[in-house]
């Protein structure tokens, strides 16, 4: 298996400060940091649950239930994640329905900074310096029996019957040449401190940006979206936070800004060109652009970027189209084209990831009564960040995961072991997937007498 990221440059260097066992130790410091409201004697530390419900999805534990069966044997949960009293899954479940999911971030925050400063993700850099962050929501708990405060609801309008569900805005930075992507804190979507009514997307991403450039204040972002961000108080928000787009839109949902391109067009005023694909010449780029036009009729004041594409084959043809803050031109359509249709790598290499591939997300390992949920969400994306980051910057990680040629393979194989062999760190571990366990014949003293 050859790997993008190697492709562009050259061979994987490892870095010590990346690696999995220095990201599990330094979690720890972070949770050590977390604030516990707990009176009286404490047999469980704050910073020991947050380990364990982090270990649950680094070790792709199915539920609660499996990960407390290793509890009273396996001694790897201590030399590998630094836990010192591991809890049972009750135990846990107090615990993390109390945490404040706000304090979580600044793990993120932390691995992220140690990419930045390991230069681990540069080869990232999309776009005029820019890094492409693409977002979507999606959902992560729905019932019909169960919920909390913090649920939204849907009633049916033929039963009256009411789902409760809760959803999240994820945010992951992409490249199209790249597998690999690089998660940040989410946003839910859930009911706000006071708030009567249902959350919704939109509100999420204000607070996702804000949260963003203070997290994060100077790092230069596109972000891409799908067609129901193409509006004019989204964009004023992207704006306001310094953050430039590469937005999809629908004709209709935009039947004004698509018949401005039309007119345009009969005019001359727009420009157009296709390209033969250099790896496929029966495969054509067709391009249409117009710069300058206003988003809607409402909001003839924005003016934005309005480029179309088509993908022709023999067999087929794909159609999209996107607004975009950049000027575009000849030179760079077919660049910002490759940046709108990057956005899937959110579906596609992230939730489908978690969904598919062991996380076992949408799997309700606990509502709870306040925060667990949301918490349980934050563990399980951070420990999708560190393996991500393992991917990115472990030989040790890609050559097993190249020798079992799955990651379902590599994270049933590591439980395996991990359940009934001791390891002083992860490297030992992923030495023993790599290269094997020898074992030392036994001596045998035979009574002869």
């Amino acid at each position: 298996m050859k790997h993008q990221i190697e492709q562009k440059k050259g061979q994987l260097k490892s870095r010590k400060h990346l690696n999995a066992d220095a990201l599990f130790k330094r979690l720890h410091e972070e949770f050590s940091r977390v604030s516990d409201c707990r009176e009286g004697d404490i047999d469980i530390s704050i910073s020991d649950a947050l380990m364990s419900g982090f270990a649950v999805f680094s070790l792709k534990d199915p539920s609660l239930l499996a990960f407390d069966e290793r509890r009273e044997t396996d001694g790897n949960l201590g030399s590998i994640y630094h836990i010192e009293n591991v809890p049972c899954d009750t135990q846990m479940r107090t615990i993390l329905d109390e945490v404040n999911p706000e304090e979580i971030r600044s793990a993120y925050k932390n691995i992220f900074r140690e990419l930045q400063r390991g230069k681990a993700f540069e080869p990232m850099v999309f776009f005029q310096g820019c890094y492409l962050l693409s977002l979507d929501g999606t959902g992560y708990f729905s019932s019909k029996k169960l919920f909390s405060d913090d649920c939204l609801k849907k009633v049916s309008k033929k039963t009256g019957e009411i789902t409760y569900y809760q959803q999240m805005l994820g945010a992951a930075i992409v490249h199209p040449d790249f597998k690999e992507v690089i998660p940040l804190a989410p946003e839910f979507i859930i009911k706000q401190d006071g708030q009567s009514k249902n959350d919704c997307e939109r509100n999420a991403a204000k607070r996702f940006f804000g949260k963003l450039r203070k997290d994060h204040p100077h790092l230069s972002l596109i972000i891409t979206e799908d067609a129901l961000s193409s509006n004019a108080p989204h964009i004023w928000a992207a704006e306001k936070y310094n953050l430039h787009y590469i937005l999809g839109i629908k004709k209709g949902d935009h039947p004004f800004l698509f018949s401005q391109a039309e007119e345009a067009q009969k005019r001359g005023e727009t420009t157009q060109f296709e390209l033969v694909d250099k790896d496929d010449p029966q495969k054509i780029h067709r391009f249409l652009f117009l710069n300058q036009v206003p988003l809607n009729e409402s909001n003839q004041d924005l003016l934005t970027n309005f480029l179309e594409y088509w993908e022709i084959t023999p067999t087929k043809t794909q159609h999209f189209s996107w607004v975009i803050d950049f000027t575009i031109t000849k030179s760079n359509a077919y660049e910002l084209m490759r940046g709108g249709r990057a956005r899937w790598k959110i579906e596609n290499e992230t939730f489908n990831t978690l969904k598919n591939q062991g996380y076992h997300f949408g799997h309700n390992y606990g509502l709870g009564k306040k925060n667990l949920s949301v918490v349980f969400v934050m563990l399980m994306m951070l420990a999708f960040l560190v393996d991500q980051t393992q991917q990115v910057c472990c030989p040790l990680f890609r050559g097993v995961w190249d020798k079992l040629g799955s990651k379902r393979e590599l994270w049933d194989r590591m439980r395996s072991l991990f359940r009934n062999f001791s390891f002083k760190s992860m490297r030992m571990l992923y030495e023993a997937l790599l290269y094997g366990i020898k074992f030392q014949p036994p001596i045998i003293l035979y009574d002869t007498t």
